[in-house]
């Protein structure tokens, strides 16, 4: 998706809010029903805004996630916006780049929440969120997958053998995203684990283990994006959006095709052009990955990609140039969806936000300049470019 006319630092965030993700999961898993997911996501909006240090008047555009509605989020949240509609956490950020751009709004709250956990969500089998209105390109569904994992562990296995990934290579992912939650107060999962500890850890489907799969949990996310120049007027501390793109796959994309030939690969590279052109900056101007990681997969997928290693070395680069906080390139400095909250790609954008605020404490990648955050999900590649 080419952005024709649109300028790098169009747009910036000034306000990120979530709901206390730690103490929504103690309360679950206590038997209690905290919130629905209009709950959750109207008490992130409010932390969000008081953040940004506005008021409710001041927003006049609306993105809601897709596990609400638009129409009734805004009447929960007394907005009376000219704009707005729903998106997932990655095309959310672009869409209200897009509007800003158009001039359609100047003030946008994204807004997330999800009652996953307390609801019993089911993400596997026939009975699945969605139905099967979305097995034909969620599942394999005509070789028997029943879950997603199913499908990343049959990813797993063609990359390793094709380009020699091993096990205790993937378990760096794990590691290094416990070491970040192990820094970080709002994560769930906050006891450091080793390689050995990966490969003791029971498999869930073959080759991915335990410590492979994303956490499932209640919990709210919110951000506000503002046009550039009236985010130096209101904002608190205004994070510049350098680059936005995506890339779609859609070609046998219903039987998974682009994730099971290529990996995505081809979509990541061409939304690399986009993004790195539009910010004129490359990936060793990064200080820190956000990637989406509803299996631990998507990151050596996505640093082979987006061109931080060469094709059929990222088990090396993992391993002996690192990705934790401790070593090597950072990601997913919160922990990410395997360690710190599976907010379906929404903490991850808080978290570049916190990162280049130098508000992450324990975590803080030193002189955090530039953030980039990918995804890949469902045919789709989409990358945001955070910075000062």
């Amino acid at each position: 998706m080419r952005l024709a006319g649109m300028a790098a630092k169009t747009a910036s965030v000034i306000g990120i809010g979530q709901t206390d993700w730690p103490a929504d999961h103690a309360r679950v898993r206590a038997g209690q029903k905290p919130h629905d997911s209009y709950g959750y996501a109207a008490e992130a909006f409010v932390a969000a805004l008081a953040d940004a240090g506005i008021s409710r008047a001041d927003v006049d555009g609306l993105i809601v996630g897709p596990t609400v509605a638009y129409e009734r989020v805004g009447e929960l949240l007394g907005l009376d916006v000219r704009w707005g509609g729903q998106a997932d956490a990655m095309l959310a950020v672009l869409e209200a780049c897009m509007a800003i751009h158009s001039g359609q709004a100047e003030v946008v709250a994204l807004v997330y929440g999800n009652d996953q956990r307390s609801a019993a969500v089911n993400y596997g089998g026939a009975d699945a969120q969605g139905g099967s209105a979305f097995l034909s390109y969620i599942y394999h569904a005509p070789w028997g997958f029943t879950s997603q994992g199913a499908l990343y562990a049959l990813m797993a296995r063609r990359y390793m053998q094709e380009r020699g990934m091993s096990e205790a290579e993937l378990a760096e992912v794990a590691v290094a995203q416990r070491l970040a939650a192990s820094r970080n107060p709002q994560a769930l999962m906050r006891k450091p684990i080793t390689v050995e500890d990966y490969l003791a850890s029971p498999y869930i489907c073959e080759p991915l283990h335990l410590f492979d799969y994303c956490l499932i949990n209640d919990g709210g996310v919110a951000l506000i994006i503002a046009e550039a120049g009236k985010a130096k007027r209101i904002g608190r501390a205004p994070v510049p959006i350098h680059g936005i793109g995506r890339h779609d796959l859609n070609t046998g994309a219903t039987s998974l095709e682009p994730r099971l030939t290529d990996f995505y690969q081809p979509a990541q590279r061409a939304v690399g052009d986009q993004v790195f052109t539009m910010a004129s900056l490359g990936p060793s101007d990064m200080d820190a990955l956000q990637i989406y990681d509803s299996f631990s997969l998507h990151i050596p997928l996505a640093l082979e990609g987006y061109g931080y290693c060469k094709t059929g070395e990222v088990g090396k680069f993992m391993r002996e140039h690192g990705i934790s906080l401790a070593k090597g390139l950072p990601v997913n400095t919160g922990g990410g969806h395997l360690s710190e909250s599976y907010m379906q790609g929404w903490n991850h954008q808080i978290e570049a936000v916190r990162q280049l605020r130098g508000e992450a404490g324990e975590r803080q990648v030193p002189d955090c300049r530039h953030v980039h955050y990918s995804s890949d999900v469902a045919g789709k590649a989409v990358s945001i470019i955070y910075g000062h």
